[in-house]
């Protein structure tokens, strides 16, 4: 796995990029109680804004950490936005991107660098 500054995980499965949002995320967000999620088909550019997701505590927007195309979502999540918090890193994914360069996945941080960034 690798992970964003913005406290996103990126997994490759596949040639396919799923993309959710860490546990630390999903403790700093509080209850999620709702999520709006990118349509299937849709083309994005890094930093795009693709996901946005509601808590008790805020609004935030998941952004696209790659370019590419989203071929898959959640859809879960739009009955049961909890399952973000109950299992942010299996079941509460976002979506499921294809992108042209599994390379760029080197420019994000591994586990243990992403635990320092937390600290």
């Amino acid at each position: 796995m690798k992970y964003t500054e913005e406290h996103e995980w990126l997994r490759v499965e596949g040639d396919l990029v799923v993309v959710g949002i860490t546990e630390h995320a999903t403790e700093q967000l509080g209850d999620i109680v709702f999520v709006e999620l990118p349509e299937e088909g849709t083309e994005v550019a890094k930093d795009d804004e693709v996901v946005v997701i509601e808590s008790v505590k805020a609004a935030s927007d998941i952004l696209a950490p790659l370019d590419g195309e989203i071929v898959e979502v959640n859809d879960v999540l739009s009955d049961n936005p909890a399952l973000v918090n109950e299992d942010p890193l299996n079941d509460g994914w976002f979506f499921k991107m294809k992108i042209e360069d599994l390379s760029a996945l080197d420019d994000y941080m591994d586990e243990a660098e992403y635990k320092d960034h937390i600290g």
